[in-house]
């Protein structure tokens, strides 16, 4: 059992040969923050750290920072798999098709989150359309997803032309239709209707968020779809 604990270990931040053959990417090799910046611009905050080949958010405060940190190019049509996990009482998020623009002050008013939370721990547990799992305060998941905190949990995030889908552990905890009717109606009835830029862009940037609370990140691999997936931020 040590031997196979260790090896699951090696794995971790690593791309096999179909990964690669398949057009994956490692967003976070388990060594270093290459890639990333932070949200408002320059190097990562100190807060963010490199241990044991996980990136962990190392603040305590409970509130908002601005110390998200960010893609350093903008992605429109994509698949994103990377495991996570939380502290009791956790909360985090991972955000995407964001933008920094000068009229918003925070990631999450352009950009969209695949909720990351200690479900049993955290208030926000209490509401069911900001479970672990959920496209936040859009979608609602199946009970029961995610994993206790302190233990890691798979996500998968598949976007593409007009189409988001999420997944948490192998079962699916978001499926909408994206930039159209319906979409703006979900919006509108959503806690980002006050929110003009929210949810509007066709690419941007992948956002680890900041909540003020532990988290971390691993196996963050990407794999873009279609020749103009990429564009340089």
């Amino acid at each position: 059992m040590p031997t196979m604990a260790v090896a699951q270990e090696a794995a971790n931040n690593t791309l096999t040969a179909k990964e690669r053959a398949a057009g994956w990417k490692l967003l976070f090799d388990g060594r270093d923050l290459e890639g990333w910046t932070s949200y408002n611009g320059g190097a990562p905050s100190p807060t963010w750290a490199i241990r044991d080949g996980a990136l962990e958010l190392t603040a305590t405060s409970g509130t908002m920072s601005g110390g998200d940190l960010v893609t350093a190019e903008r992605y429109g049509a994509f698949e994103l798999t990377l495991d996570w996990k939380v502290a009791p009482g956790g909360n985090s998020g991972v955000l995407y098709l964001a933008r920094n623009l000068p009229q918003t002050k925070q990631v999450y008013e352009t950009g969209l989150e695949m909720q990351v939370l200690d479900d049993a721990g955290h208030p926000d547990g209490k509401i069911p359309s900001h479970h672990a799992g959920a496209l936040y305060d859009i979608t609602v998941p199946k009970p029961g997803v995610s994993h206790p905190a302190g233990q890691w949990n798979h996500a998968r995030l598949l976007v593409e032309k007009g189409r988001i889908r999420q997944w948490l552990n192998g079962t699916m905890t978001a499926h909408v239709s994206y930039g159209d009717d319906a979409w703006r109606k979900r919006v509108a009835g959503s806690k980002f209707a006050k929110m003009p830029y929210f949810g509007t862009f066709d690419s941007g940037v992948i956002a680890l968020q900041d909540h003020g609370e532990p988290v971390a990140f691993r196996d963050i691999k990407l794999r873009p779809i279609g020749p103009s997936a990429t564009a340089i931020r």
